[in-house]
This record gives structure tokens, C-alpha cells and sequence, in this order.
């Protein structure tokens, strides 16, 4: 999308473009490259197989089955004629020699009568297979797959004989929480090169950005070393590099361009307008409104018109022009948007010149130049509209910015009536077009916040609320709706007080942002947890594994490609070995998935979404759900309690709070030279921020003893019991100081965490879900690990894939954490199966040895974290510092590894250097997971969770070992009395520190936040 400010306050979406896209939601599926299988359920699609081997004639067709959650095809759909032999015998015949079939029998499906169905079984892995088959006239229809799909394949089968897109639920396994864009990657993985590069068009054009992005990657990654540098490779490019500024991947897309500048392609006409435009957009996505003006007049090769075919052939002559046509690599991408035709190169170019005086007009917009901006606009809308007499499907999206723009412009000029009628008929054409996608809602949402900058607040509440309903039920669209329900918000907020339906709609809108990767993870885990640990559990976690691998195999494969343009016979070989593992690692993980579909309680979709009322209902008295959303600039919270709820607009914009928490966190410890550094800490801004957050909610958190904390932003990295409450302790303190007294003793602030128990939340969902998990049953109640032994020589390697040497110095391994608070926990633990391991037994490969650590109810480890990266220019990869093991130890217990171990705990302790930071999205793809990463918490606390962890207590900043201060916080939480929650624990403990004036300074005992439910016990 385009981040452009403007005082109309609507952000533009100005995207790629597609060359023959059909709309995305077809009405016929005999024309369509792929359809949606069913209406609700798992999402699942059927994609085209145009070289399917069981397709004979030019009216036959064949469809690959996929489905969220499972890495492969799960079944295949045809339409074949039977004018020529048995299509069923051929069918058969291509089966694998395992799969044996019993004879067909008479079967039941909704809509369709005479319906033939045979069981099949796979005498190798012991799955189930399903063949149904139905004859109308000469053409017999075949649905057939993995009997865990069996209501994906019913569904597919309507919906080819009736040619229409069957309703119905489908109901198979799913493992994860919804991810559109690895789903992508699968369906990218399953096409051939032209049915992905429409499916990735398509995508981009409904502001599917994350999903684009993966088919574009996907269709890079599958180049032979002879396709790169071509015209279709660099198409893959800049197409890449266009979702990654899309998605504010802002060095990345830089990267990408940088890439395309060296490709021969430029010289081409199509691409080298399409970077021209492209470039346009990433400068305006940075609201760089002049560079894009700049940018939009480079010169580009000028548009070859069309040849004459017949005479050139005729006279035996190849021309440039003809040559140029017979070698150009772009033939999907050339189709007429509707069922067939071609869009000449000439005709593309055109199209591309169009949409760049759109650009143009967006540039003059934003500068304010409203009379120039709608003559490039009417500019833009004559060259679109002018070839194929505008009959090119695929540029509606073009045509519904250009009227959106037009808006824009008309509003600033006054003519409101001009204005509204252009947004309508903006949304509309992606209605039409583009329904029930993310560029529509788009478009609705834009045109509610016109209405409600011109005072027609119920009218534009309630397409607002449209848009959050259908934002729902589309997987992905948040990326798009973020900045565009601002308004919405602002309209809401005033009505919370005194109407329950507004505080349940924006409760609701809330939950279509973004979130951090480990709520996410929580998610999965809580999923794994609710059926115990049966064989469905079991299955379960194999799935999910087994999904990490795969997303491993894919990114190695990926690194090969792009560090070796011209690959050796050995690399090549390499290369071929990984694709081969890839394909047997999908294989195996759909076939777990078709099993883990014979269990209910895997075919039940949980919601992603969870009601202001449901939440609610999982609060406990004296309990208040703090929830923070930052939207664009604004800064918007709700305080939720059981029975009431209030909201508000910050005072402080999102980059306010930004700067509030880099402030606070550098006086509680900033490094100085690699040295830690605490300076007094600023009661003053805590108690401002403690307003801003708190004093707009007046009376409604008093009473409250347990604080349920969402943050959102930069307050993820800010624990709240440091903040102040009351402004007297802040006076106090500072005349205490200018009399000269101890400017490091804070006894008698007021501080938020004092009187009550707090915990940390990342979604309603995540908390609810967390808070529901059956306690751990492990028979052992403690595991401490820490105090590495002292290396004398490095063992460390360089990572796989860095340029340069990544490694930790050997420095990083002398300074060993005191095992003091590993034994004070576990003498406060009593009696027991305790263990306690340190020294040379604490390494990484006898970590990731051992079998039993899901046994363990408490695993806390007392070692260093490292979490930033040894160099500037390295990669952050999250990990706990070990003692160095056997062959291939590192030293490190890595994000990665972390993730593969095999938990059932109650809690992990991660008393070690700022383990709440975040990993970067690099690190958190190589370790296999395809979300998340480039936020707070989505580091080791993400990783434990995954790997069992129903709460996770991390720090803030690295814990301090001055004065016992992390002893005796650790002391305090395990010899609390039996059953008491652990945030209680944690508190009492803190308060002993607060009233000490050497330990007073939050530096001493604030680092520590419960990622999950505090109101867990400990023991």
C-alpha cells in the first residue's frame, strides 16, 4: 500500500499490474485457472493441471487439490470426454502401484445423483483413498484423494459437474493458525510457471501482498541458472521487490532494485516500465512524493507498435521487431483479461504508461497540486482506456484508484457531490471485479471515511462495520485494513460509554490487526495441548514439525539459488538432493494430515477472532484487560473488565510512545562500550506515560488486582509495573534528590506494579486459549540449567549461508552466570525429582539429546542470552549461551534449536540477557516458521512456546547480578506457599526489592515479565 500523510487522511493503494487476471472469485470454474473449494471450513483451492498425463483432449481439465496445513496436493479433480476410451481405466492406471482399490460401489452426495465411489488403500503407509466418479452426457467427472479430505473432494466434485462453486463446509484437520501466506507458498509450489505468475497478479491486485510476495519468490526460486537475468526472471524481481515495499519491507525491496538494475532486461519496454512504476510506488510507499515524481520521468525504451506478421513471414525475414516477439518470455502474462486473446507488447507498454500518470497524479496530489493532478489522472484514464476499447479485465483495479483519486482531488476542491460519487464508483468496480478481497474492503473503508470527514458518522459506522465482518473471514487482509480504520475508531470511541454495541464493534476491529508471531505460536500450542497427549496429539505435533522442515528445505533451496547464479555441477547436485527431500517431506506431512482428519477435534476451526463478550467471561474478579492498538499515528486502548468496558484515543501519537520507551528503558540501563550502564531512572516520564495510558479510564481500574497487559509497538518492550501511578511519590523523590540525597533510591514511588499482579498478553485469543490449557503433567517438578564451563578453544562455526564470519568471539563464553539461583530455586522447590545441571553437562547437544524434558513441569534456565548479533552486519539469531558439547556443538542453544525441543511445561524461565527481544524475520524462517519475527516477544519467548511452553517469564534488559537482586527475585517466586499464582509471587518478591533503597531502581526488579497467565501456580 501507499503510506502517504495527507490532510483527507485516506491512504491510496496503488499496487502492481496484472496482464489478464480473471476476477477472484469466478462464477464458472470450467474457466478458471483455480476456484475455491467449498465456503467455509479450512481453506482449501483447486488449482490447474494443464500437463496432467490423464488429460487426452483440449476440452478436458484437471485440478490439483490443496488445502491449508498440508505441504502437497491432496487430491485431483477432472473433466474428462469419454469419446475415446475408459477415462477411469487411465485414471487407475496412473495411480501409484501401492494403492489398492475395492470394487466401486453406489454413493450419497449432496446435489448430484448416480455417484460411483471406490475405497482405496495405500498398502505402504496404511491411508485411506477416496475415487468418486459421476457420468453427464459424454464427459465423466473424477474427484479422488487422501480419505482425510474426503469433504474437500465432495465439494470439488459439485462443484465441477455443476460448474458452479458448491456451499458447504470443509471440514479436515488444520494445525495451524491461519496463515495465508505459507498456504501461498504451497499453491505457488503446486502450478506450473504461467498458472502461478496469474495467481500472483491476481493476489497483488486484491492487496494480497504477504500471499504475492511468496508466488513471486516461489517462481524466482524455481528459475534454472539459463532463466535468470531474462525478462520473466526480472519480471519475479521487481514484482518481489513491489510487495516487499507493500509490506514496509523497505531495505528489502532497495535490495531487489538494486538487483534489477544490473539485468539486461531493462532494455526490454514492459520491464523497464514496469520498474519505472514500481520504483514510483516504493518512493510514495516512503512518502517521498517528489523523488516519485523524479522517478516517473526516466527515460524507458519507447513502445515497439505491432508488426506486421504476415509480410515479414512472407518475404522469409526475421525482423528485429519479429525476433523480438518470437523470443520473448512473457506468454501468460500476455493473455487479455477475460477467457482468451492477447495483450500485444505494445499494448502492455501502453497500460504501464497509463498507470504511471496515475502515479503521477498521486505525487501532484500529495504536493497539493490539485488541478494538475486530475489532468494526469484524465491522461491516465484515456491510455488504459484505450486499448481493447478498455476491455481488459485485468486493469479494473487501475480504474478504480483513478476514480479514487479523482475523489481525493475533487474533496480537496470542495466539489463533495463529485467527490462521493467517484469513491462509489471506485468500490464498486472492485466489487465487481474483485470480490471478497482485501482491495475491495479497501475501497468500502475509503469511502466510510470520506463519509465520516463529512459528518455522516452512522452511515459510515456501519460500513465500517462491513468491512471488519468481511476482514473476518478473509485471511491476510489485515496487512491492507490497518491504517484504514483509524477513523473508525475516532467514531467508535465516544459511543463505548454509553452504547455496548459500539464497545463490541471496536472490540472487534481490534483483533483484524497484525500481531506479534508468538500469538500465533500460542495458538498451535494451545491446540496441541486441549487433547492431552493421545495419538491425535502425537500426530499433531508430527504435522507441525514437519511443516518446519519443510519450510526449512524451501529456504536452503532458496539460499543455493540466490548465492549461486551460475551454479557447479556439485552445487547443482545439492540443489537437486534438497528438492528431492522437499518433495518427500511434503509428501509425508500431508499424509500425517490425512490422518490427524480421522479426529474431530481436529476438523473444528477455533476462531481467530474472540468476542468482547467471550473475553469477558474469561476474566476473574478483580481482573482488567489492558489492550493497546496503534493505528497509523493514533494510539487507541481498551480497559476490559468482567462486566464493563471503556475506551480511548491516546494523548500521545505512536511515535511518542516510541520515543517515551526509548527514554525510559536508556536510565535503566543503557550500553556503554559493551559495558551495562544504569543511570536514575525517570520517575517524572513514568508518571506521564502512567497518565496516558491509564488516566482516561478514571475509576474503572480501581479495584483491579490482576492486570492482563496487550501491548502494541514499542510498548511491547516496556515492562508497566515500572510505571508510576501517583505524582507525589515523583515530588517526593525529586526534592529528596536536591537536598542531596541518594539519586538511585526510589522507595516510595507509587509504582503500577506494586499492588498488583501483572501478566502479558498478545492477543484476547492467545490469553483465552493459554488460560484453558490443561495444566503440564510432567512427574518431575524442576529442571535448572546454567553456568557454562569456560571454552579454551573456539568451536563455534560460521553459519550456513553468511558471507562473513558470524560467530560469537570466545570472550562471550568466560563470564559464566552464577549457578546460585538455579540451587535457591530448587531448595525452595523442596523435596523431589529436581535436577540441577551446570558446567559441562550444560551443553547445546546434550540439551538436544535428551528425551525426557517434557517430563519437567519448570525448566529455568541462568545463562547469558544473546540476542542482538555479534556484528552489524550479521544476522540477529536469538540464543541461550551453553557450555560446548560433543561434535558439531556450537555453544548455543539457538532460536531454531529451541523450537525443536519437545516441552510440556507450566513455565520456562529465561533468566538471561533480554530474552523478551525479537528475532529478526530472517532468523524465524530459518528455523522453519513462515510468520512473524521483527517483533518484541517473537525471539526466545516465541520459541519456547512453540516448543511447550504454556507461560514464559523473560527479561526486559539484561538482569543484573549487583546485590543478589536476580536471586533473590527468583528466591521469592519459588518459595512462595503452594498454590500461589506465579504473577502474585513474582510481585511479593518485587515489593521487597522496591522497599530496599539499593534495589529500588526498577534496573533491580523490573526486567521480568509473564509472557502468558500469571494466575498459573508455580507448584
Amino acid at each position: 500500500m501507499i503510506r502517504t500523510a495527507s490532510r483527507l487522511g485516506a491512504v491510496p493503494l496503488v499496487t502492481a499490474l496484472a496482464f489478464g487476471a480473471i476476477a477472484a472469485t469466478p462464477k464458472s470454474p470450467s474457466i478458471s485457472d483455480s476456484f475455491r473449494i467449498g465456503t467455509s471450513g479450512v481453506l482449501c483451492t483447486a488449482q490447474t493441471r494443464p500437463l496432467d498425463p490423464n488429460l487426452r483432449g483440449m476440452f478436458d481439465r484437471g485440478y490439483a487439490v490443496i488445502c491449508r496445513d498440508a505441504a502437497s496436493a491432496v487430491g485431483t479433480l477432472y473433466a474428462l470426454r469419454a469419446t475415446d476410451g475408459d477415462p477411469l481405466k487411465s485414471i487407475a492406471a496412473r495411480r501409484p502401484a501401492d494403492i489398492i482399490c475395492d470394487a466401486p460401489t453406489s454413493a450419497t452426495i449432496e446435489g448430484l445423483s448416480a455417484v460411483s465411489m471406490a475405497n482405496c488403500t495405500s498398502t505402504a503407509t496404511k491411508v485411506s483413498y477416496h475415487s468418486y466418479s459421476v457420468m453427464r452426457g459424454k464427459t465423466v467427472y473424477v474427484a479422488e484423494g487422501l480419505g482425510g479430505y474426503d469433504s474437500v473432494l465432495k465439494l470439488g466434485l459439485r462443484s465441477i459437474v455443476t460448474d458452479r462453486l458448491a456451499e458447504g463446509e470443509v471440514k479436515v484437520a488444520s494445525t495451524s493458525a491461519d496463515d495465508p501466506a505459507a498456504f501461498a507458498r504451497v499453491q505457488a509450489g503446486s502450478l506450473d510457471r504461467d498458472t502461478a505468475l496469474n495467481e500472483a497478479y491476481l493476489r497483488n491486485n486484491v492487496g494480497s501482498f504477504a500471499e504475492a510476495a511468496e508466488f513471486f519468490e516461489t517462481l524466482a526460486a524455481n528459475d534454472t541458472a539459463a532463466q535468470r537475468g531474462g525478462v520473466r526472471a526480472s519480471e519475479y524481481l521487481v514484482n518481489d521487490a513491489l510487495q516487499q515495499s507493500n509490506l514496509g519491507n523497505f531495505p528489502v525491496a532497495s535490495e531487489l532494485f538494486q538487483q534489477l538494475d544490473r539485468s539486461a532486461a531493462l532494455r526490454d519496454p514492459v520491464i523497464s516500465r514496469l520498474a519505472r512504476n514500481f520504483r514510483a510506488i516504493n518512493l510514495l510507499n516512503q512518502q517521498r512524493g517528489a523523488a516519485a515524481l523524479a522517478e516517473l520521468v526516466r527515460p524507458v525504451p519507447a513502445i515497439r507498435r505491432d508488426i506486421d506478421l504476415t509480410s515479414d513471414l512472407g518475404t522469409g525475414t526475421i525482423s528485429p521487431s519479429l525476433a523480438d516477439l518470437i523470443n520473448r518470455e512473457n506468454g501468460s502474462l500476455e493473455r487479455l483479461g477475460g477467457i482468451d486473446g492477447r495483450l500485444r507488447p505494445s499494448e502492455r507498454a501502453q497500460i504501464l504508461d497509463g498507470q504511471a500518470a496515475l502515479l503521477r497524479g498521486v505525487a501532484l496530489r500529495i504536493g497539493g497540486r490539485y488541478p494538475e493532478a486530475l489532468a494526469a489522472l484524465k491522461s491516465s484514464s484515456a491510455l488504459i482506456s484505450g486499448v481493447r476499447d478498455g476491455r481488459v479485465v485485468s486493469t479494473g483495479f487501475l480504474r478504480s484508484e483513478n476514480f479514487a483519486e479523482v475523489g481525493r482531488n475533487q474533496e480537496a476542491l470542495g466539489n463533495f457531490d463529485g467527490a462521493e460519487a467517484s469513491y462509489v464508483l471506485s468500490m464498486q468496480i472492485l466489487e465487481v471485479d474483485y470480490p471478497k478481497s482485501s482491495a475491495g474492503l479497501a475501497a468500502k473503508a475509503r469511502l466510510a471515511a470520506y463519509l465520516s470527514r463529512r459528518g455522516q458518522a452512522d452511515r459510515a459506522i456501519a460500513l465500517y462495520g462491513d468491512v471488519v465482518a468481511e476482514s473476518e473471514r478473509l485471511p491476510g487482509s489485515a496487512a491492507t485494513m490497518r491504517k484504514q480504520l483509524a477513523p473508525y475508531f475516532s467514531l467508535l470511541i465516544d459511543r463505548t460509554a454509553t452504547d455496548p454495541k459500539a464497545a463490541t464493534a471496536m472490540f472487534a476491529a481490534t483483533q483484524i490487526m497484525l500481531r506479534p508471531g508468538v500469538a500465533q505460536t500460542q495458538a498451535v500450542l494451545a491446540r496441541e495441548l486441549s487433547g492431552g497427549s493421545d495419538e491425535a496429539s502425537q500426530l499433531f505435533r508430527q504435522s507441525v514439525a514437519q511443516t518446519r522442515d519443510i519450510a526449512r528445505t524451501d529456504g536452503e533451496i532458496s539460499r543455493l539459488i540466490t548465492e549461486n547464479p551460475q551454479p557447479s555441477a556439485e552445487i547443482a547436485a545439492e540443489i537437486a538432493l534438497a528438492r528431492t527431500r522437499l518433495e518427500a517431506l511434503q509428501s509425508q506431512q500431508t499424509i500425517v494430515q490425512s490422518k490427524l482428519g480421522e479426529f474431530q477435534r481436529y476438523r473444528v476451526l477455533a476462531p481467530p477472532m474472540l468476542t468482547l463478550q467471550q473475553l469477558q467471561a474469561a476474566l476473574r474478579p478483580g481482573e482488567g484487560y489492558y489492550q493497546l492498538r496503534l493505528i497509523g499515528q493514533d494510539a487507541v486502548a481498551m480497559f476490559i473488565t468482567p462486566d464493563g468496558v471503556r475506551a480511548a484515543k491516546l494523548s500521545m501519537t505512536a511515535k511518542d510512545l516510541e520515543d517515551a520507551v526509548a527514554s525510559l528503558r536508556s536510565t535503566i540501563v543503557t550500553l556503554e562500550a559493551g559495558n551495562p550502564q544504569t543511570y536514575p531512572f525517570d520517575v517524572a516520564l513514568a508518571h506521564r506515560l502512567y497518565e496516558v495510558l491509564f488516566k482516561p479510564f478514571g475509576d474503572a481500574t480501581r479495584g483491579v488486582t490482576n492486570l492482563i497487559w496487550e501491548p502494541d509497538g514499542a510498548l511491547l518492550q516496556l515492562p508497566p509495573n515500572l510505571l508510576v501511578m501517583e505524582r507525589a511519590g515523583v515530588d517526593a523523590y525529586a526534592a529528596r534528590v536536591t537536598r542531596g540525597g541518594d539519586a538511585f533510591d526510589f522507595t516510595g514511588v507509587a509504582w503500577l506494579g506494586r499492588d498488583r499482579d501483572i501478566s502479558t498478553a498478545v492477543s484476547p485469543r492467545s490469553f483465552v486459549d493459554v488460560r484453558a490449557i490443561p495444566a503440564a503433567k510432567g512427574s518431575k517438578p524442576y529442571l535448572g540449567l546454567g553456568q557454562n564451563a569456560i571454552p579454551t578453544a573456539r568451536l563455534t562455526p560460521t553459519v550456513a549461508g553468511d558471507a562473513i564470519d558470524c560467530s560469537w568471539p570466545l570472550s562471550a563464553w568466560r563470564s559464566p552466570i552464577s549457578p546460585d539461583e538455579l540451587l535457591v530455586a530448587s531448595q525452595a522447590m523442596g523435596v523431589g525429582r529436581l535436577e540441577v545441571i551446570t558446567g559441562v553437562d550444560f551443553s547445546d547437544t546434550a540439551i538436544k539429546d535428551r528425551t525426557d524434558l517434557s517430563d519437567f513441569r519448570i525448566l529455568h534456565f541462568a545463562t547469558h542470552g544473546l540476542v542482538t548479533a555479534p556484528r552489524p552486519q550479521c544476522p540477529a539469531r536469538p540464543a541461550l549461551l551453553t557450555s560446548f558439547g560433543a561434535d558439531g556443538s556450537d555453544g548455543l542453544l539457538s532460536f531454531r534449536e529451541i523450537f525443536d525441543l519437545k516441552l510440556d511445561a507450566d513455565v520456562v524461565i529465561l533468566s538471561a540477557c533480554d530474552t523478551a527481544g525479537m528475532a529478526t524475520i530472517a532468523a524465524t524462517r530459518e528455523a522453519g516458521v513462515s510468520t512473524g519475527g521483527n517483533f518484541a516477544l517473537d525471539g526466545l519467548v516465541r520459541a519456547f512456546v512453540g516448543a511447550g511452553a504454556r507461560t514464559v517469564i523473560a527479561s526486559h534488559w539484561p538482569v543484573p547480578d549487583d546485590f543478589g537482586a536476580t536471586k533473590r527475585l527468583i528466591q521469592g517466586v519459588f518459595s512462595a506457599a503452594p498454590g500461589t499464582p506465579m504473577a502474585t509471587a513474582m510481585r511479593a518478591s518485587q515489593r521487597k526489592m522496591m522497599d530496599d533503597p539499593v534495589t529500588s531502581h526498577p534496573y533491580y526488579w523490573a526486567a521480568f515479565a509473564i509472557v502468558g497467565d500469571g494466575g498459573r501456580v508455580i507448584r
